[in-house]
């Protein structure tokens, strides 16, 4: 079978539907990628789109489920095919599917929190809505390193920030 991979930024159009297929679990929704364009005079003029039905299968099927709603902007990759199927009437349709490889929200158009266990996620402190409420000096917490290679807090009294590679 010839796959084609393929990435798609948009937006889900419709709620992610749950469906049972043997003992294995999907979830399918569909996610449209609409393109616009600047004209001579500097507007904005709408171009061409894309709507694609994802399906997402194995571990995916959790994390959309408990993480994306329609309206959602989200960038898709996976595996792209066609279906063919005959309509009520017994007119030959072909529709556009994607088997999803990952799933995930796009960040430039949305703020999100990931909860996975053992990754606790950025210090509050360096939030970018702390930073721009507290001066520069204030927001940069000082570690020093022990032998042990664990953090602790510098003498300014300031919680201690992991150390990361």
């Amino acid at each position: 079978m010839f796959e084609t991979h393929l990435t798609v930024v948009g937006h889900i159009v419709n709620n992610p539907q749950r469906h049972r297929v043997g003992d294995q679990e999907v979830i399918r929704f569909r996610v449209a990628s609409n393109s616009r364009r600047r004209t001579g005079d500097g507007t904005w003029e709408p171009g061409n789109s894309l709507f694609i039905t994802v399906n997402c299968w194995g571990r995916l099927v959790t994390g959309v489920g408990a993480a994306l709603a329609k309206g959602a902007p989200v960038i898709v990759v996976g595996h792209v095919f066609t279906s063919e199927y005959e309509d009520r009437d017994g007119n030959k349709r072909s529709s556009t599917e994607m088997r999803a490889t990952a799933v995930g929200p796009d960040l430039s158009r949305a703020l999100v929190r990931i909860e996975k266990f053992g990754y606790t996620g950025p210090n509050p402190q360096d939030s970018p809505a702390t930073a721009v409420a507290e001066s520069e000096s204030d927001s940069v917490a000082q570690v020093e390193q022990t032998r042990d290679g664990t953090a602790e807090p510098a003498a300014t009294g300031d919680a201690a920030l992991p150390l990361s590679a």
